[in-house]
């Protein structure tokens, strides 16, 4: 099956002529001799502009490369602006599967005869249809007999087997690549293709994504800059999700939000409040930010406020990952290199021999450099590759439980950029980290964590005296037993030295005894025989 795929894959990249956009002076001669050997796979669609074929080839491969698509989508700064415009279609504009199919899993999955049963005005043709699913719209018949406006959510069908197929692709190539790339294992592909599985698989199950919205409209319930609509539980199954309609702007239609006069300054800060928020207040946000997932209120533009949908992808942080990001990013703020560099010796993501002298001077060459300009003057794409040069460098191995926030920040950085070029991400988010961190520190955490652990307190205080007590009583009898226990252990220790000792004593008798035999006082052999049989007794009555 992966075989297959394979193939599948470098047809459908020939196909469409996708070989052709590789200047010839990049192609190494096996590349040029393997196209060479697929001479009846040629381009078939020469009239398309090369934007169009990489879109359509993506497209026809599935979800897992049209969310890749997706994401490239969002680097205008690495992208000309006519391969970005191409991708962005893949946002929302996937080729739809039939309306009348979508009303036969959804009346099956709620297990009603007919459509109307609980919804008027269901719409046959879909209002979007994405990579893994497509939207239709409708008014549910509510319990006071009033309808209100949503919209349903169907799992494409046949679309699992797909993903696993392409999921088993990527292991294999993951494996390969560790084992004969020479970044290989510092990359850990493995453990990040593992976790994009996870992630695409956790997609496919839309009562996972309705409790992760549910979650989300909690964490920002009264927020002046997100809204997460109304999701109706009750009518969610794991292919089938209902929720409420919301009437916004995509936040990809620049003209439309200037035209309303959309406050663009306070509604990129926000969309950077909005992710720190989720990260290092909520350890849970939302990691699927493309624009085709944001709108933007059409109330209110001079305090506009975001509305996020589509919560199929989610992502967490520990403790430990959040506290460390935190003191990163103040430290990055700062330009506190030799805590950046200590910070990442400290948890381990570089190896303890580094040196941290060349480490800090290392990122300060690739930092240094971004600081104190807009947002529309600092070049990622470079920023990153340098990033990468210093990574191999100092053998940094990849943390795959950040994949999701990496990704999640290209797509921020992305919507700032188109927004209000104009921003400086770091002014913008270094107040929000360095308060976060205080409160993590010192007497306000302290003070958090008694408050917390009040009520536990307040639970086992009766129970002290007589814990107490008995822990006085039974202390005395506790030391001898361990007494008792050491001295055991050393006699046990004494027994095993002198069994070692008589062994070898033993070993020695036998070698002298047949070297003995060997020579012309072969008459030695016999008492060394009789000492080596007396330790081997000796020994193993031990």
């Amino acid at each position: 099956m992966r075989l297959g795929r394979f193939y599948q894959i470098q047809k459908t990249l020939l196909e469409y002529g996708l070989d052709e956009l590789i200047p010839a002076q990049w192609q190494p001669w096996y590349a040029k001799a393997a196209r060479r050997c697929f001479f009846w796979l040629k381009n078939r669609y020469p009239e398309q502009r090369p934007a169009a074929r990489l879109r359509l080839a993506l497209q026809s491969l599935g979800p897992v490369w049209i969310k890749f698509g997706q994401m490239l989508s969002t680097r205008r700064d690495l992208l000309p602006a006519e391969l970005a415009d191409e991708l962005a279609i893949l946002q929302d504009k996937v080729a739809p599967f039939p309306g009348e199919q979508a009303q036969a899993l959804i009346e099956k999955a709620l297990e009603i005869n007919h459509i109307s049963d609980l919804f008027t005005d269901f719409a046959v043709q879909p209002l979007a249809s994405a990579s893994i699913a497509q939207v239709h719209t409708a008014k549910l018949r509510l319990a006071d007999g009033t309808d209100t406006a949503v919209v349903i959510k169907v799992i494409r069908p046949g679309i699992q087997k797909q993903i696993l197929a392409d999921l088993a692709l990527m292991d294999s190539l993951a494996a390969m690549a560790a084992r004969f790339l020479p970044d290989g294992k510092r990359l850990r592909p493995r453990e990040v293709v593992s976790e994009y599985r996870k992630t695409i698989l956790d997609e496919l199950d839309l009562q996972r994504e309705s409790a992760n919205a549910i979650q989300l409209r909690r964490n920002f319930e009264g927020s002046d800059s997100l809204y997460i609509p109304f999701v109706y539980a009750d009518h969610c199954r794991h292919n089938v999700m209902v929720m409420e309609r919301i009437y916004g702007i995509p936040v990809s239609d620049i003209a439309a939000l200037e035209a309303q006069g959309t406050n663009m300054e306070l509604l990129a800060k926000r969309g950077v409040e909005v992710f720190f928020t989720q990260v290092f207040r909520d350890s849970f946000f939302h990691a699927d930010m493309h624009p085709g997932n944001i709108f933007v209120s059409r109330e209110h533009p001079d305090n506009p406020k975001y509305i996020g949908i589509d919560c199929g992808i989610v992502g967490t942080l520990n403790a430990a990952d959040k506290r460390y990001l935190a003191e990163n990013f103040v430290a990055f703020f700062n330009r506190d290199y030799r805590k950046v560099a200590q910070l990442h010796l400290d948890s381990g993501w570089v190896p303890a021999h580094t040196k941290v002298e060349e480490f800090e001077s290392a990122i300060r060459t690739v930092c240094e450099p971004i600081f104190q300009k807009p947002l529309a003057e600092i070049s990622f794409g470079h920023v990153l590759l340098n990033l990468f040069n210093t990574a191999r460098r100092f053998e940094m191995q990849v943390q795959p439980q950040l994949v999701l926030l990496q990704k999640t920040l290209l797509y921020i950085e992305g919507l700032g950029r188109q927004l209000y070029p104009q921003l400086d991400l770091w002014k913008t988010a270094k107040p929000f980290l360095e308060n976060w961190v205080r409160q993590q520190v010192g007497l306000p955490a302290v003070w958090r964590q008694v408050k917390e652990n009040l009520p536990f307190w307040a639970e086992k205080l009766p129970q002290m005296p007589e814990l107490l007590h008995r822990y006085l009583e039974q202390g005395p009898k506790q030391q001898q037993a361990l007494l008792l226990q050491l001295q055991a252990l050393q006699q046990q220790q004494q027994r095993a030295k002198g069994q070692i000792i008589n062994a070898v004593l033993a070993a020695a008798c036998l070698i002298s005894a047949s070297i003995a035999l060997t020579t012309p006082q072969g008459w030695l052999a016999i008492p060394l025989g009789i000492a080596t049989i007396a330790l081997a007794i000796k020994a193993w009555c031990r």
